[in-house]
């Protein structure tokens, strides 16, 4: 039997928007198809997300068409998506491209760093708030123009994952993370993210935790360095 099956009023909410049902079919099949490169906890994770997207879909969660909204670095989301489209995560990116016009792009900061604001931002689209309404799990997407660097923070009882759909990016200056890699932070895990000189990087991201982390996360900047 598919883990992944809706229940049918679930695919009701969506008649007016079917794109929404297809783009969480594609987020389930990279958490289900994407290597774990051999690590347990990966593994674990990405176990761990698919499970609480396929309980939700069948327990037809809410739906709240987003209010539609753009932050300056969303300037290069064209860029960052028809990058998308040359790597495995192509069926993601189309999925997005399908309702880009649709997203709400926030910074979820009382307070951003000199110039950050017009290098990145993020989209829900799934959690607490919605769109798709759900209280163990949020999934979205992040945008970083070029050249851009992320400042030192971390997630008070979450755990967190990236997988780059384009772009290339690096974590605590260790490594590089190409289209197709997959980033895990275990809760409460100090970490900075800096991106290539050249073209913008666009993440898909997943949040676990309990209910009344993922409802009440507040997005503050460690002035602690990473290690």
């Amino acid at each position: 039997m598919n883990e992944f099956s809706e229940n049918p009023s679930f695919q009701h909410h969506f008649r007016r928007s079917p794109d929404w049902l297809y783009l969480l079919r594609e987020f389930y099949k990279l958490y289900r198809f994407s290597s774990a490169g051999g690590s347990a906890n990966i593994r674990s994770h990405q176990k761990e997300v698919r499970h609480r997207l396929s309980r939700l879909l069948k327990l037809s969660p809410a739906f709240h068409q987003p209010l539609a909204s753009e932050k300056p670095v969303c300037a290069h989301l064209s860029r960052a998506l028809d990058l998308g489209l040359s790597h495995p995560t192509a069926p993601l990116a189309r999925a997005i491209e399908r309702i880009r016009d649709q997203l709400h792009w926030e910074f979820g900061y009382g307070k951003l760093p000199s110039g950050l604001g017009n290098r990145y931002a993020f989209s829900v689209l799934m959690g607490p708030r919605g769109p798709v309404v759900s209280e163990e799990l949020i999934l979205g997407l992040v945008l970083f123009a070029p050249g851009t660097t992320y400042p030192t923070h971390r997630h008070q009882g979450i755990a967190e994952s990236y997988f780059c759909l384009s772009g290339s990016i690096s974590e605590n200056d260790v490594g590089v993370y190409v289209p197709g890699s997959l980033i895990l932070n275990p809760p409460d895990h100090l970490h900075r993210i800096t991106t290539s000189d050249h073209e913008p990087s666009l993440l898909a991201y997943a949040w676990v935790g309990p209910p009344e982390k993922l409802a009440d996360q507040k997005m503050v900047f460690s002035r602690q360095r990473s290690k």
